[in-house]
Formats: C-alpha cells, sequence, structure tokens
C-alpha cells in the first residue's frame, strides 16, 4: 500500500468514526422527547427568508424543504438537545422533518 492510499484509508475511516459518532450523539435526545400533537405556526423568520426542514435535528443536517414566514405546520414531537435549542418534528403536506423550536409558536385556537 502506497502512501497515497494509505492516506484515502485513513480518511474513510475518520469519517466513518464522526459519522457513527454523530449517530450516537443524536439518539440519547430522541430518547428525551416530549409528545405535542397540536398546530403551531412559523415565526421570527424574516419575509423575504424561509425556514429550513432538517432530515435529523441539527443545523448541518439535510435539508428537505422549507416553510415561508406565517405557514402553519403540525408539530408531532419535541426534542431537548444539551447545549443547543430544542427541535421539533413537523409536518405540513409532503414536508416532513426538524425545525428549530425557536421558530415556531402554538396555535391557541384553531379548528380542523
Amino acid at each position: 500500500m502506497n502512501k497515497a492510499q494509505e492516506k484515502v484509508l485513513v480518511a474513510a475511516l475518520c469519517g466513518l468514526i464522526v459519522t457513527a459518532a454523530a449517530g450516537f450523539a443524536v439518539q440519547p435526545a430522541m430518547a428525551a422527547g416530549y409528545h405535542v400533537d397540536t398546530l403551531g405556526q412559523v415565526t421570527g423568520v424574516a419575509d423575504w427568508d424561509r425556514l429550513n426542514v432538517r432530515k435529523w435535528p441539527a443545523s448541518y443536517s439535510q435539508k428537505v424543504g422549507s416553510f415561508a414566514p406565517g405557514l402553519h405546520v403540525w408539530v408531532e414531537r419535541c426534542i431537548e438537545v444539551e447545549n443547543s435549542s430544542d427541535w421539533c418534528l413537523v409536518e405540513r403536506g409532503d414536508t416532513k422533518g426538524w425545525v428549530n423550536s425557536r421558530y415556531l409558536v402554538p396555535v391557541q385556537d384553531w379548528d380542523i
């Protein structure tokens, strides 16, 4: 094995370790989640901007969609993430994923 192949192998192994560690870091937080099951409204987002919806409860996670300010979404549950913001699992139409809870407010009076 030459030096270039060795560097590629070490980089790949480091990537796997980081990915595995991130997976384990998210798991305990999910266990500490609390069910919400209510309607929420996207707030705190500029009129020209959109709230990113993520695959996992982390700002570096893959973006799966976005919501406009003022949009109503169904909030399934939220989790408390240590040393970070809380995240909520939300759904609207075909878009389902995690958003930072600071951009949601509960809708008090709503009819289905």
